[in-house]
């Protein structure tokens, strides 16, 4: 079985907006309650609640008086509730992300139907009082519909997230593994290498500069508004949009960029970059916070696995910049306004960019062979032909890279 998910947008009347409201409401209040209530468990028992146990608590808090609201709300809604907040429990726990946060009704509210949702035409019927909702459905849902996500932008602006089971086999990998190797960057967001020697640039956008002196014009004119006025109400949206446009905007050139790559690759090398680290960096912050450097990894991974395709993460301490593509000795330094510089073993002149992804690629290769990956690098000689070994133990020079295929 195969899952997919497809966002549309949502134009709810004015009766459907205030229901939702009411949803979003009682789900955040409930998310709230149960995350209290599980960690003052935690406290006096050292266990915490599972699902089960909490949701003993919603048939009380729907009879109380002070909580009889919570009837209002479609019983599935908040079971789904306590099911993502178990969920965010046990990735807590397994490390793949952080505590649980109790929820603000300022900013993004969503909800969630796991069942009992159907697309009929260019609406969407939702269980409960809330009924059909006109949509724009832009694509065809294709499968079964599993759970759907409703959302409310900080904009004003709904969404509908529709997740889907379609039958079939995960995709068998390709025969032709084409290998690219991407070396990411703030002048240029990708440069890229495939092993014929051909260097491709692909220019930084710089999404948030397009619209920061928009920004910065309607966030004045926020500040000054009367804190709870409907005019201060207002500014927020106007503000939030602006925000809205720049998100946009970057994940319309990640997604095109990711799948014009996905499709002419099988296999894609990229560096594991520690973002977190680097925007610690506060002459860098906002350029590397802008590039979206992480979403576009992501976006490259899932395409990849979609079509039987591979992400091979090099390590970030890799001297990808350092290393001569063609000899592979390592200089010493390479402060970062040098662009070009010539290989003081081989003479080889290279573009800073272009020779790293050129050394990425080649590391991606070898960490296939050492996995025991057979590929085909279409187009390249990857192996050193001559100058000393790299100092670092994870250099392409390492003895194992001589083991390289002989169709390399």
């Amino acid at each position: 079985m195969l899952h997919k998910a497809v966002k549309v947008r949502l134009y709810p009347t004015l009766d459907q907006q205030q229901l939702l409201t009411q949803h979003f409401g009682c789900a955040r209040w409930w998310w709230n309650y149960a995350l209290n209530k599980s960690i003052e468990t935690y406290k006096e028992t050292g266990k915490s609640l599972g699902q089960s146990a909490l949701n003993v608590f919603l048939p009380q808090l729907k009879k109380t008086e002070e909580t009889q609201w919570l009837s209002e709300c479609y019983s599935q809604v908040l079971q789904a509730t306590t099911l993502n907040l178990t969920t965010a429990y046990k990735n807590f726990f397994a490390g793949r992300a952080r505590f649980p946060r109790f929820k603000s009704k300022h900013g993004k509210q969503s909800i969630q139907y796991p069942q009992s949702v159907k697309v009929i035409g260019n609406t969407l019927k939702l269980p409960g009082k809330v009924g059909v909702v006109k949509a724009k459905i832009h694509r065809a849902i294709e499968g079964t519909i599993k759970t759907v996500t409703v959302s409310l932008e900080p904009s004003g602006k709904y969404f509908a997230s529709i997740l889907t089971e379609v039958e079939g086999d995960d995709p068998a990998a390709s025969g032709e593994d084409k290998v690219i190797g991407i070396d990411l960057g703030l002048t240029h967001f990708a440069i890229t290498s495939d092993g014929t020697g051909k260097i491709s640039k692909y220019d930084n956008p710089r999404h948030f500069a397009k619209y920061e002196k928009n920004l910065k014009r309607k966030q004045q004119k926020l500040s000054k508004k009367q804190k709870g006025s409907n005019s201060k109400n207002k500014y927020k949206k106007l503000v939030a949009r602006v925000y809205g446009r720049v998100s946009n905007s970057r994940q319309d050139f990640l997604h095109k960029l990711s799948r014009k790559i996905v499709n002419e690759n099988q296999v894609v090398v990229v560096e594991n970059l520690h973002v977190k680290g680097m925007v610690r960096n506060h002459n860098l912050a906002k350029a590397i916070s802008d590039t979206g450097w992480g979403t576009f990894t992501n976006f490259l991974a899932y395409k990849l696995e979609k079509k039987g395709g591979k992400l091979v993460e090099i390590d970030r301490w890799f001297p990808s910049s350092k290393l001569c593509s063609n000899c592979y000795h390592q200089v010493e330094k390479l402060p970062l306004d040098i662009r070009e510089w010539v290989c003081p073993s081989c003479g080889t002149h290279h573009d800073r960019d272009g020779n790293a992804a050129t050394n990425i690629r080649a590391e991606g290769i070898r960490m296939l062979q050492v996995d025991g990956t057979s590929i085909s690098a279409n187009g390249g000689e990857v192996r050193p032909m001559k100058g000393r070994k790299s100092v670092l133990r994870h250099s392409p020079v390492m003895l194992e890279a001589y083991t390289i295929i002989a169709s390399i």
